[in-house]
């Protein structure tokens, strides 16, 4: 039997269909990283976020994370680990008599020996040892009576009693001290509390105090502070520089059937160090930006949402610049596929962020001088950084991490690195995030808000504790003594020195008069 040919035509196709499958191939497998990689986000995203609780989700994750490392305990290789600490011996840790050293005495409790306890004359005291516990009083109602007497006048007999006016409260002919609202708002608005909680808590302590109460009281509370937040806003535009962001809230909608839901948002506008202010608005439309900011001129700095650049070419004194950490997250989501190149990246972006860190430890002042070191230091650091991202791009998949990461600083490059141009902006918008996110704690709990009206109420709360927040105030004694002031205020009154801000050199409200 003859040995069998193969012709130069038949080799020259195998060559070529080989070349082609070891393409597919490649490609098959860049694309099963990527899966691989979103799928890891995905589950970090849903599973970390503490949207479920339940056992089954749990341990679904828990079996696939062990496959992944199944998988994936071949294909990684072996890398040497290194890490800095800091020369010198740890911080001091915190005593707790130190940091109760602030709490008052109310009870001192002397445990004798019993011997001395039998016979006290046969022993001298020669010392002492002292530690303490902490403990509390549960919450405890009370009554304020207001006592008004009448007097008739001796002399003139027909003239009518004379009786001093009532005093001016939140709710007219009700019972609800503005403490009594502070409380109960600074609980659902800062402690998280719905209502329907509040309620049963109230029952426990022996008030019926009913959650349609505590709606109305909001209402009434919302109306007098609604000024405030309107003044706080006009000086943040006039500012120059403000940050904007907005979350999602769902709201019951009463055009819907069955109690179902729809998707409404508080739209918030700060700057670094100062007033925060929500405005509760339906719709995320682009129309919504144009209501929250009006006739601003200034710096703009937002995400990468299209509202807001929109809202900037339609408003020439308005330059709108970028947060390099929503660019950075980007990059990391891709460490997983990517980690070199992506680590490189990262250090690239922690460059300019050590160059800001120096800048304030040293006190650089005004922003004249830092956009001028912007300039002079960011200059090879960001020409580097957009070289290489170009150059990644190209290299990788449209829709993989990193070529997605790579495309989102591309495509903002212009508002990115617009901070060379103004010292007065920070270079991420973390500051307006980390006011809003006590709002996100809040929803876990309770959920929906009631009625799109109600949105108005949570904007308003929201503003004044947000801005409490920023200057150190407990917010439920600057709500007490505000409430307490603006129920006996008038339009012609001065509302500035009511605001977060300036609060804190008032003169406290005098004691409402007791029997």
């Amino acid at each position: 039997m003859s040995a069998m040919t193969i012709s130069p035509e038949h080799v020259s196709f195998l060559q070529k269909e080989n070349t082609e499958l070891r393409g597919e191939i490649g490609q098959l497998t860049a694309r099963c990283a990527e899966l691989q990689a979103k799928l890891a986000l995905l589950l970090k995203k849903y599973f970390g976020g503490g949207q479920s609780e339940t056992i089954d989700q749990a341990q679904l994750l828990l079996a696939i994370d062990g496959l992944k490392k199944e998988i994936t305990a071949a294909e990684r290789p072996i890398e040497t680990v290194t890490y800095e600490r800091p020369v010198g011996p740890a911080p001091k840790r915190t005593l707790p008599a130190e940091s109760f050293a602030h709490l008052p005495v109310n009870e001192t409790i002397e445990i004798l020996p019993e011997s001395v306890k039998k016979d006290p004359a046969l022993y001298e005291k020669i010392g002492e040892e002292r530690t303490f516990e902490v403990d509390l009083i549960p919450p405890q109602l009370f009554k304020r009576e207001i006592v008004r007497p009448k007097f008739k006048h001796l002399l003139n007999r027909s003239l009518p009693p004379v009786l001093a006016p009532a005093p001016a409260r939140i709710t007219p002919g009700g019972f609800a001290s503005a403490g009594l609202i502070a409380w109960a708002l600074t609980a659902k608005y800062v402690d998280h509390l719905p209502f329907y909680r509040q309620e049963q808590m109230f029952a426990r302590w022996g008030a019926p105090i009913s959650r349609q109460n505590l709606c109305d009281w909001a209402g009434l509370a919302t109306a007098l502070l609604e000024p405030l937040v309107k003044l706080m806003k006009a000086d943040l535009l006039k500012s120059g520089y403000v940050q904007v962001d907005e979350t999602p809230v769902k709201y019951n909608d009463p055009a819907l059937k069955d109690g179902r839901t729809s998707q409404g948002y508080l739209w918030a506008l700060s700057r670094p160090g100062g007033e925060v202010v929500f405005e509760w608005r339906r719709s995320r439309r682009h129309e919504e930006a144009e209501k929250l900011l009006g006739d601003y001129q200034g710096v703009l700095q937002s995400d990468g949402y299209e509202a807001y650049p929109a809202y900037a070419r339609a408003h020439p004194g308005v330059a709108w610049v970028g947060c390099w950490a929503h660019c950075r997250r980007g990059f990391f989501d891709a460490m997983g596929t990517a980690p070199r190149s992506a680590n490189f990246i990262l250090r690239l972006i922690g460059q300019l962020y050590h160059y800001e860190q120096q800048w304030t430890q040293t006190g650089v002042r005004g922003p004249a001088l830092r956009a001028a070191l912007r300039c002079g230091h960011f200059g090879l650091t960001l020409n580097l950084l957009k070289r290489s991202a170009e150059l990644l791009r190209a290299r990788s998949l449209p829709q993989s991490p990193l070529g997605q990461a790579c495309g989102y600083l591309l495509n903002h490059w212009t508002p990115l690195t617009a901070h060379l141009q103004h010292g007065q902006t920070q270079l991420d918008t973390n500051a307006i995030e980390n006011a809003i996110r006590p709002s996100a704690i809040g929803k876990k709990n309770w959920l929906f808000i009631g009625h799109p009206d109600a949105g108005d109420r949570a904007a308003v709360l929201y503003s004044l504790f947000g801005t409490c927040r920023r200057y150190g105030l407990k917010p439920q004694e600057y709500l007490k003594d505000v409430l307490a002031r603006l129920s006996a205020m008038t339009n012609q009154d001065d509302l500035r020195p009511l605001l977060p801000g300036q609060w804190k050199n008032v003169t406290p409200a005098p004691a409402t008069p007791t029997a």
